[in-house]
């Protein structure tokens, strides 16, 4: 028999549709892309293997189901097999991996579940390609707004409708993955940390509370394109000089909030576009996308007003027209208490050191947690590096994940 080391091994390979995990230029497998899609044949077929029932929801969700009894629930797991562009490949992967390993070990022992158990890859966690996540799991719990997020492109004009319909799926039919809530008792994922708090602590097993959610704007400032050597200081509309002062303002901005608060605010300006973007040019249109995070709302909404009122003051004094458009505000998510007591119990049992700790980064259990108790675990990434080519974590750290995946399952379900 294949040993847990290396079937993790040679599974994560196949996950990421490569023989070898050494990539330079990292994995690129947006959102509703064929790619995607052939890392979500390839997880059916390793389902399958394992004797577990496989379909596609409407949103093309792939779903894994280990059923005892069509009259009881589903507990189940999972997370997503996209990417950023030029990502790692154990962001999504790993939670999608330590679900399967989970239930193999299980079935290798003889465990006999009392619940249905089903594994969940959701299509396009990440914002990579149209600046919205989560979409799969949105549309499962049924937080999906098709109207509002039907026509938004990616950076080749391809809407995320088109994107859909592209895939395989019917975008008029998405709303159909929406699930009814009785029908998932527990939602658990297994995750890196994307950070550094683990290993900055010494701790095996992170068991999350909260999760910061963001709110995220575009901002577009248009003056006028003009000729550089020709047009005098005082006559020019200078969109880039008008808005840039916003960006180290955001960053000044944050920290100080951070110095009067327990809670932590992080902000980014991670888009930039200037047009027309040539030397004897003055700029005449950018725009800016922002991303702010907190578990902490009050915080997220102190740094709004902020940015709402520096574009207020260029618009009184530079000769520049603004647009603010809010792309995104979501609360923050509470995870279930109950699951996270069970977790650490089933996380000493099998006898890995944990904390409890907050997450910066959005994942799919958060929409989960609307519709039934839910749970999130963190295992270390090396040097807390991740959305790059040199995210890595370990087989071992995998299979202590797994470990208390399987544990958790055998004590509860």
């Amino acid at each position: 028999m294949i040993s847990d080391n290396l079937w993790v091994e040679e599974t994560l390979k196949k996950l990421n549709l490569v023989k070898d995990m050494n990539q330079s230029n990292g994995f690129t497998r947006l959102g509703f892309s064929k790619e995607e899609n052939e890392a979500k044949k390839e997880f059916q077929s390793i389902a399958k293997d394992l004797n577990l029932m496989t379909h596609e929801d409407a949103a093309g969700n792939c779903w894994a189901l280990w059923e005892v009894d069509k009259a009881v629930p589903i507990v189940a797991m999972g997370s997503h097999l996209d990417t950023v562009y030029n990502g790692g490949g154990y962001d999504g992967v790993v939670g999608v991996l330590s679900a399967l390993t989970a239930v193999k070990r299980l079935k290798d022992k003889g465990f006999k579940p009392k619940k249905n158990i089903a594994i969940i890859v959701f299509s396009c966690e990440e914002s990579a390609r149209f600046g919205i996540s989560t979409v799969g799991s949105k549309a499962l719990t049924g937080l999906l707004d098709k109207n509002e997020v039907a026509n938004i492109t990616d950076e080749n004009g391809i809407s995320v409708r088109e994107a859909v319909n592209q895939s395989g799926l019917n975008w008029g039919k998405i709303e159909k993955a929406s699930l009814d809530a009785e029908k998932i008792e527990q939602f658990i994922e297994v995750h890196i940390e994307q950070g550094k708090k683990l290993i900055n602590n010494k701790k095996e097993i992170g068991i999350v509370h909260r999760i910061a959610r963001p709110t995220r704007f575009i901002i577009n400032c248009e003056g006028l394109t003009n000729h550089t050597g020709t047009t005098e200081m005082k006559d020019r509309q200078d969109a880039l000089t008008a808005i840039s002062p916003l960006i180290n303002g955001i960053e000044k901005t944050t920290n100080q909030i951070n110095e009067k608060n327990a809670s932590s605010l992080v902000a980014t300006v991670s888009t930039f576009s200037v047009k027309p973007n040539a030397m004897n040019m003055i700029p005449g249109k950018v725009s800016l996308g922002i991303d702010i995070r907190s578990t902490d709302s009050s915080l997220k909404n102190e740094l709004v007003d902020y940015i709402r009122s520096f574009v207020e003051k260029v618009k009184r004094s530079r000769n520049v027209a603004i647009k603010v458009n809010k792309i995104a505000d979501d609360l923050p998510v509470e995870l279930n208490e109950k699951i996270q007591e069970n977790l650490f119990n089933s996380c000493n049992k099998v006898g890995f050191s944990n904390m409890k700790m907050n997450s910066g980064a959005g994942h799919d259990v958060m929409n989960m947690s609307h519709i039934c108790a839910s749970g999130l675990l963190f295992i270390p990434c090396t040097e807390g590096i991740s959305h790059n080519p040199r995210e890595y974590t370990s087989v071992s750290n995998i299979l202590k994940g797994t470990k208390v995946l399987e544990q958790y399952l055998e004590d509860n379900f």
